[in-house]
């Protein structure tokens, strides 16, 4: 099972659109993780009409049409393994020991609101997944997504992949 990770795409505020290499991922993933800061209903749109399935929530920066439509946290059972989603986790010192209390059901968490990419597993075994922003790079060197496989109940290929500044 091939997983499309993206978070705090913020169109049209911070981009356009979104880059042409991560819709080109769209097509080739089983499931489209978003973990919000859509900041417009034509992303979720878009995501909904372009993925076989989406699993998103709401971020910070999402307004009552979005809050509607998505919730605060979401689960799926995704190839054997526990997912969640949720935007923020909190600041990034004792990141991994709270959501491992948060959500102890879970075997991946994927979150954004940072902008930073991150990848560390608790002492849970929960592991902890942010795929930076495809739109607004902040103070990383580069706007960023994730895709993963999902074999066997495991997760592999976790990659994180650089999007060429516009």
């Amino acid at each position: 099972m091939r997983l499309l990770l993206v978070s705090d795409t913020h169109l049209p505020k911070r981009a356009k659109e979104l880059p042409a290499p991560l819709l080109a991922e769209i097509p080739r993933a089983d499931v489209v993780l978003h973990a919000g800061d859509w900041v417009d209903t034509a992303t979720l749109d878009l995501l909904e009409a372009r993925s076989r399935r989406l699993v998103g929530v709401y971020g910070n920066n999402d307004g009552p049409a979005l809050r509607a439509r998505l919730p605060e946290v979401a689960r799926a059972d995704l190839g054997g393994l526990r997912f969640g989603v949720v935007h923020e986790t909190g600041s990034a010192q004792g990141r991994e020991r709270r959501c491992a209390a948060r959500f102890p059901d879970l075997d991946v968490l994927v979150f954004g609101h940072s902008h930073i990419p991150w990848d560390t597993t608790a002492d849970t075994g929960l592991r902890l997944l942010n795929p930076g922003s495809p739109t607004d790079r902040r103070r990383q060197p580069h706007c960023t997504y994730m895709t993963a496989e999902v074999t066997g109940g495991l997760l592999a290929e976790v990659t994180l992949h650089r999007l060429p500044r516009r």
